[in-house]
């Protein structure tokens, strides 16, 4: 069981980064869908995205709000199915805190205060 929800939830990411590529327009943000979870039931789909510039995430969070029915009709007819989860949209901050901590790394690595292996 666990390996379909894992193939659903892959296969619901795949069709609807393709979706949102042709159906949706972010306007100065480039977004990507980093994952999909499905609840244990499966009846929802809680899909994860990221943004650049990240002071979009609102914007973009607002307009996947106001499409998510139809996005999720879409996705229905593409995959041919009885029904499939509820999809919810949410903001994954693990792009801005990568950045963070890239950027913190560089300023010591300047710095020089970061220690060799050995």
């Amino acid at each position: 069981m666990k390996y379909r929800k894992e193939r659903l939830s892959n296969l619901i990411e795949e069709e609807l980064s393709n979706i949102i590529v042709r159906e949706l327009e972010f306007d100065g943000a480039l977004v990507t869908i980093t994952g999909v979870e499905l609840s244990e039931d499966s009846d929802f789909a809680d899909v994860k995205f990221s943004v650049l510039p990240s002071t979009k995430a609102k914007e973009v969070s607002d307009i996947f709000k106001k499409n998510a029915g139809h996005l999720q009709h879409i996705l229905i007819r593409k995959l041919s199915m009885r029904s499939i989860p509820y999809i919810r949209f949410e903001y994954d901050p693990g792009l801005d805190k990568a950045q963070k901590v890239e950027k913190i790394l560089m300023e010591e690595i300047e710095k020089g205060g970061l220690p060799d292996d050995e």
